[in-house]
Formats: structure tokens, sequence, C-alpha cells
């Protein structure tokens, strides 16, 4: 075999070693890639719960250590005071909104023939008084004033200007009859209704608030607050721990982060369950850079 062909076979088993060397380094790479192992701690969110309004407690329902779903009942204040309450604020309502159906419906057909005959008796009156006095005024001219005394035809015209100013009072109380309700007035009482259908809005949520609901399922930590005391808004009832979704915080090395993001799935295994895995994803990377915890290292 000539020297160059045995050369160029050498050469070629040369490049197809390195070929093969290369492959293999960078397929075993990969492989190690796909398995990250992060190391870290389960973390469970916790919900500080309390009551929102400074009431006397008259019922505590749940104990630490105790499973609870959304919406069940943990604990309850005293209403005794909420619940009269309420009910005025039920009464005001019901009174306002027959107030301003009075408005709307404007005056009654009865009302409207009262004030009609009003007018027409302080017609009459009117028409009689103003006939007295022109036969006194007539008969006092008739006898150069001997028949008559002045005093007689001053009073028969008192009382013909008092029935005049009577109808024309009658006469204008029948206008208003008819005309009904003033805008302003039926805008003012539908107002008034608002604020006080609010007001009772306001007392029912402060009623409803008297019961203390879970609001996810979650295990109680610490029950903090006992029978007899008085809650607050600034002090929490009962501080939960959400079972669902559970958190693992784990630590990346700076050389694997171009290996992981969010929405990437992961296995879980936990010491305490050996042999069981749980399936899980990456959530949240951090964008600030952290030590890694001695007890995770450990």
């Amino acid at each position: 075999m000539p020297k160059f062909t045995r050369l160029a076979i050498l050469f070629s088993v040369v490049i197809l070693i390195a070929v093969a060397a290369l492959l293999w380094w960078t397929l075993g790479r990969q492989r190690t890639r796909t398995e990250l192992a992060l190391y870290g701690n389960v973390d469970l969110r916790q919900v500080e719960l309390p009551f929102n309004g400074s009431e006397r407690i008259a019922a505590v329902l749940a104990q630490e250590g105790d499973r609870v779903r959304q919406g069940q009942l943990l604990a309850r204040l005293d209403t005794g005071r909420l619940a009269p309450q309420v009910a005025r604020a039920q009464a005001e309502v019901a009174v306002q909104q027959q107030a301003v159906d009075r408005l709307h419906h404007g005056n009654r057909p009865e009302e409207i023939a009262q004030a009609r005959a009003n007018v027409q008796a302080a017609a009459a009156d009117a028409a009689n008084a103003r006939a007295q006095f022109e036969r006194l005024q007539s008969l006092s001219d008739s006898s150069a004033g001997k028949a008559v005394s002045r005093q007689d035809i001053d009073a028969a015209r008192a009382t013909r200007d008092n029935a005049d100013a009577r109808l024309a009072v009658n006469q204008k109380a029948l206008a208003l009859q008819l005309a009904g309700p003033r805008a302003e007035d039926i805008a003012q009482g539908e107002a008034q209704l608002q604020a006080d259908r609010a007001q009772l809005a306001l007392l029912q949520q402060q009623l409803k608030d008297a019961d203390l609901l879970a609001p996810l399922n979650a295990v109680v930590r610490s029950r903090i607050v006992e029978p007899g005391e008085i809650s607050s808004p600034q002090k929490a009832a009962f501080t939960l721990a959400i079972t669902d979704p559970k958190w693992v915080r784990s630590y990346v090395g700076e050389p694997d982060l171009g290996s992981v993001r969010e929405g990437m799935k992961a296995t879980v295994t936990v010491d305490a369950f050996s042999g069981r895995a749980f399936p899980g994803w990456i959530g949240f990377i951090s964008p600030v850079a952290e030590f890694t915890p001695k007890s995770v290292e450990t």
C-alpha cells in the first residue's frame, strides 16, 4: 500500500475519533442539562385573618390544625347591637319609599275635589259680602248718610275684602293641587331614599362581617382570639396556612441560570416522603441574586 494512502486512512480515522468524542461530550452535556437538581425548602404562604369590625367575640369555632374549606365559618361576633340598627334602617327606607311614591303619584282626586269645593264656597261668601256692601253703600248714598252709619259701611267693606282674600287663597290652593309636587321635591325625596338605602347596605355589610369566614382552603396554624375578647381589624384572629398550591424556594447557581425559565415543568421530591415525586412548575424567578442559605447548602 502506498505511503500516501496509509497517511490518508490514518488521518480519516483521527478525524472520526475526534468527531465521535465531540458528539459524546455534547450529548452527555445535554443529558446533564435536562436533569438539573436544585435544593431548597417547602414554603406555605400564610394569611393573617382579622375581623372587619370591633365587637365582642361571641364564638370561636376553629382550632389549631383544623383543615378549613373556603367559606367555612371560623368565628362570630356578638350582633346584639347591630341587628336593631339594621331593623331601624330598614324601617326608615320603607317610610321614605312611601313618601317618594306619594310624590310620584301626585295628589288624590278627592283632594282636588275638596280644593274646588273650597273655592266655590269662598266665591259664594265673596259674592254675598260684595252684595251686602253694595246695598249698604247705595242706601247710604240715597239718604245722604243718614240711613246707614259709617261704622256699618266700614264693617261691610272689611267683610268684602276678607272674603275676596279667602277666595284668592283657595284658588291658589286649587292651582297647587292641580300642579302636583314640584320636581325639586321629588328629586329631594329620591336623594334621601338613596341615602337611606346606602346606610342600610352599610349596616347589612357590618352584620355580614360579624361572621368570620375562611377565604380559601387552608390549615389553621394559630388561633389568636377567644370568646369574650373585643375584636379589632388591626389584630388577627387566625393565622391560616395555604395548602394549595405549595411553593418550593430553591437556589440556582449562576452557570445554570440559562437552563431555567418560568413555566418549565419540574419534579419535586421531599425527604419526608421517600420514593414519591410530585409534579410542579417554575412559577417565579427572582430578578435579584441571593446567597444560598447555609440551611440549603447543608
